[in-house]
């Protein structure tokens, strides 16, 4: 099984170096415009705002709650 292996991996087309196959990956990605970075920049921003006042209302009230049944 170990013979297999060996004559398995000598098959295979040589690889590139580590860094150009890096290169080409890169050459893949499509990269976001600055419009599109900064509507979903504007919308995190909002959606984190939103969240912030909810949980800042939730712990309002359950606060309240607490203080009014231990007074």
């Amino acid at each position: 099984m170990g013979d297999t292996a060996k004559t398995a991996k000598a098959d295979k087309a040589p690889k590139k170096s580590w860094f150009e196959g890096l290169k080409s990956e890169f050459k893949k990605i499509i990269w976001p415009s600055k419009q599109d970075i900064c509507k979903e920049t504007v919308a995190v921003v909002i959606v984190s705002v939103m969240l912030g006042v909810i949980i800042a209302i939730i712990d309002f009230l359950v606060q309240f709650g607490i203080d009014f049944l231990v007074k």
